[in-house]
């Protein structure tokens, strides 16, 4: 595009206006809406080689946030919330040394954990506090809710006899650590299966599961994708009911947009062609910063998730949890209780035997499992609706406390 631009340019521009190689290649960028830099180191490499060298792809490394999952992180926050239910000011240096002596959880060094905490930053707070009222405010009108999520099992799925002999701190490792491992059979390894399911009150939804291979050995994540997720939810739409709701997680492939808005990376004449699209008034002279700036103003109109509308089209609403709120969702206690099965009957490591224990273990979750696991849920939201009240009366009297030392240095100063 950048050499066929040029080339256009410089074969019918008038001589006297771009009459060197510099006005030519500002109009280049212009037209193209990217740096006149790029337009030179393009020229350059074609002037060279006769032909255009395609661009040097770095693999990605995952940042220090894509290494520690969901549960971990949840499980952070869990360790903050309670120095403010104590009443106490959580510095890092307290909360850090209470993970570190954790045996369910991973050791971090300060720094590490500096970045983390800052990850977990107050605008989670707000999203968890309009999930909280969201949700009460369903309930109130006795709309059903379901719950959904996915989980996976391999073939090395087993208990391992290291693990800490009580209910709760093996839920907990089940949860942080995903499989424990045994001697033979390391959880890295092996065929791999992924379930996705969906339930409430009543149970897990009829014929509602789909479960799949995974074609890795990575993260779960990776072998989903928002096609193949789309075309189950449709699926299991007609089978919720109207005015239903449904609770998910975040996961990139719940989330991908119905279509595309314009950011920096955009060529200044496709962001112009989205705004005309739009029937979005703007001038033709204006730079691209002003013309992002005018989508910016109405961009969260555009930004609508495929699923979401998908629900829309029978009845149904999606409402979605707050990152690193996993006990916000009673599916969560569910996939304990079937992998734990899988864990406690595997004998043979073969892939086909845990197929099946996967299958009866989601067979034996009853309704009244289900209905404990949502009671229980309920508790935890009435513990984070009380604990934003708790937070706020703890920063309160340190601001007042560190303000009241602040007065009376500068009386005793004044005194002086």
């Amino acid at each position: 595009m950048v050499i066929n631009t040029y080339k256009y340019v410089k074969e019918t521009g008038p001589k006297d206006k771009y009459p060197y190689k510099k006005e030519m290649a500002q109009k280049t960028a212009s037209i193209l809406g990217i740096g006149v830099a790029s337009v030179y180191r393009i020229l350059k490499d074609y002037k060279e080689h006769g032909e255009i060298s395609p661009p040097v792809t770095t693999k990605l490394r995952p940042t220090f946030s894509d290494k520690i999952d969901d549960f971990t992180k949840s499980a952070i926050c869990k360790k903050v919330h309670a120095f403010f239910i104590k009443g106490e000011l959580p510095t890092v240096e307290k909360v850090l040394s209470d993970i570190n002596e954790d045996d369910t959880l991973p050791n971090f060094k300060r720094t590490t954990f500096q970045k983390i905490l800052k990850h977990l930053k107050d605008d989670i707070v707000l999203w968890r506090r309009k999930y909280l009222h969201k949700i009460k405010k369903y309930r109130e009108e006795n709309r059903r809710i379901f719950f959904m999520d996915e989980t996976w099992v391999n073939a090395g799925h087993t208990v391992n006899k290291t693990w800490v002999d009580t209910e709760i701190k093996s839920k907990r490792r089940a949860f942080l650590e995903g499989l424990s491992t045994g001697a033979k059979n390391p959880t890295s390894k092996g065929r791999r299966l992924i379930v996705v399911h969906i339930g409430n009150e009543d149970g897990f939804v009829e014929d509602g599961s789909w479960v799949f291979e995974s074609k890795g050995t990575g993260d779960y994540h990776e072998s989903m994708d928002a096609a193949h997720f789309e075309n189950w939810f449709e699926k299991i739409l007609p089978k919720l009911g109207e005015n239903a709701v449904v609770v998910m997680d975040n996961a990139p492939y719940h989330s991908r947009r119905q279509e595309k808005t314009p950011s920096s990376t955009w060529l200044k004449a496709n962001i112009q062609q989205w705004l005309r699209n739009k029937n979005i008034s703007f001038d033709e002279k204006e730079l691209k910063i002003q013309l992002l700036n005018r989508v910016k103003m109405v961009k969260n109109q555009y930004q609508l998730y495929v699923v979401d509308e998908l629900a829309k089209k029978y009845g149904v609403e999606v409402l979605r949890l707050p990152p690193y709120h996993c006990e916000l969702n009673p599916i969560e206690l569910i996939w304990a209780d079937v992998k734990g099965h899988v864990a406690r009957n595997n004998t043979t490591f073969q892939f086909a035997k845990v197929k099946a224990l996967l299958s009866e273990g989601m067979a034996k979750v009853t309704p009244d499992r289900w209905k404990k696991c949502v009671e229980h849920v309920h508790k935890e939201e009435e513990k984070f609706f009380k604990l934003d009240f708790i937070v706020d009366d703890v920063m309160d009297k340190f601001i007042i406390h560190v303000t009241d030392s602040d007065s009376t240095d500068t009386e005793q100063s004044a005194s002086d």
